[in-house]
Parts: C-alpha cells; sequence; structure tokens
C-alpha cells in the first residue's frame, strides 16, 4: 500500500470559468449541430429525438457516477486506463487503453473536417482552391488541408506554449459559441411561440415511434461518451 506521502499529488490550474469552457467545447461541438439536424430529426423526428437523447444522457449519467466514484476512490490520477488497472488488472487496463486509442483516432478525422465546412460556410470558395480528390461526394481541395493543418498546428503550439493563453482563448470561443447558440435559441422560441414554426411531424412518418426512440437512445450514449476525457 502506498502511503500518503508516496502519492503524487495533482496540481489544479484550471479555474472555474476555464473548467465550464471546457467542459461546454468539448461537450458541443459541430457534430452535435450537423448530427442532430442530418441523422436524429431525419430519423425520428422532433420528439423521438428529445426522448431518445434524454435516454442517452440518463445512461451517460450512470457512466459519470461511476467516474466520479473512481476518481475519489484513486485520486491521486485519472483516466481509463488508471481506472481499469486498478480495479481488473493490467491486461484489461492494456486492452482498454488500445481501445481508447483506436477510437480517438477513428473520431480525430471528423472533428478535423469541421474546420473547412465552417470555412466553405464564412468564406465561401477562398480555400478551395487546388482540387485533389473526391470521396464519397465530398471534393477534397489542398487550400483546405493546408487550413486544418494550420489550426491543428497553431492549436497545439498555443498549449504547448502556454496554459494560460490556451485557457483564455477557450473561454472566449466558447463564449461566443454560448452567445451565438442563445440567440437561436431565443429566436427559435419566439418562432415557436409565435405559430410560424413547429414540431409537426413528431415522429419521422416511416416507422414505429418506438423504434425511433429506441435508435436514438442507442445512439446517443456513444456521442456523449466520445466527448468524456478519458
Amino acid at each position: 500500500m502506498k502511503s500518503n506521502s508516496d502519492i503524487q499529488k495533482m496540481q489544479p490550474f484550471m479555474s472555474p470559468l476555464t473548467v465550464w469552457a471546457f467542459a461546454v467545447g468539448t461537450s458541443v461541438g459541430w457534430g452535435s449541430l450537423v448530427v442532430t439536424s442530418n441523422t436524429y430529426l431525419r430519423q425520428a423526428g422532433p420528439w423521438g429525438s428529445v426522448i431518445g437523447l434524454l435516454i442517452g444522457a440518463a445512461i451517460m449519467l450512470l457512466v459519470c457516477w461511476n467516474y466520479h466514484y473512481l476518481a475519489n476512490r484513486y485520486p491521486e490520477a485519472t483516466g481509463v486506463y488508471y481506472f481499469t488497472k486498478n480495479v481488473f488488472g493490467y491486461d484489461p487496463a492494456f486492452l482498454i487503453s488500445w481501445f481508447v486509442l483506436l477510437l480517438y483516432s477513428a473520431i480525430f478525422w471528423a472533428n478535423a473536417t469541421a474546420v473547412p465546412l465552417f470555412a466553405r460556410y464564412i468564406f465561401g470558395d477562398v480555400f478551395r482552391f487546388e482540387y485533389l480528390y473526391t470521396i464519397f461526394g465530398y471534393e477534397i481541395y489542398l487550400g483546405e488541408l493546408l487550413l486544418t493543418a494550420a489550426v491543428i498546428g497553431i492549436t497545439v503550439l498555443l498549449m504547448i506554449i502556454s496554459k494560460k493563453a490556451t485557457a483564455r482563448a477557450m473561454i472566449g470561443l466558447v463564449a461566443i459559441f454560448v452567445i451565438g447558440i442563445t440567440a437561436c435559441f431565443v429566436v427559435g422560441i419566439v418562432n415557436f411561440l409565435s405559430g410560424s414554426v413547429g414540431f409537426e411531424p413528431r415522429y419521422a412518418p416511416d416507422g414505429l415511434p418506438l423504434a425511433q426512440i429506441a435508435r436514438i437512445a442507442s445512439i446517443s450514449p456513444r456521442t456523449f461518451g466520445n466527448r468524456m476525457d478519458c
């Protein structure tokens, strides 16, 4: 057993505001908006999506409760590898670590593609030069690849140089994001109360409502789980 003097204590460096920005920024992103409209609403409609997401959120609350317990049980370090190693042993920890590595490697490209999508929406065709190829109907341009690499490089460099600068940048970006989402929400509520928009049809026309809810509930924990800092 390790004594208290042998345990390396973790030193917090993030303020409550930074923690809030980190939580919001890693939980709500491009996929939360695009996937919701392109997948959830088309497969289950407004009510099916809302109910399915609430069920998925309840499942993830159970997972978070376990993480909270383990973080208090093993305060010297956190992460899925450390928790699994202490509870189940080295072999399961090794396997789960490779699984998490493959998971994040698989979704990294999806997060990176948000950069050219934003650029196309805001700047039009400015970065769409030097066409390379088309994959699954999506055109790839050298300009957008260079833009994505530049954004990733600047982000990594900023995180290496200064924790405080990273925190300030994160707070500023999340503040802009929250203000924009809040404005859209207010406009949506006003339009809904005025009767110009509604929740019809409540479910997708091709399928049973219960099946649609079950479909969203089964995939929504994955979207929540992808954002957990394992």
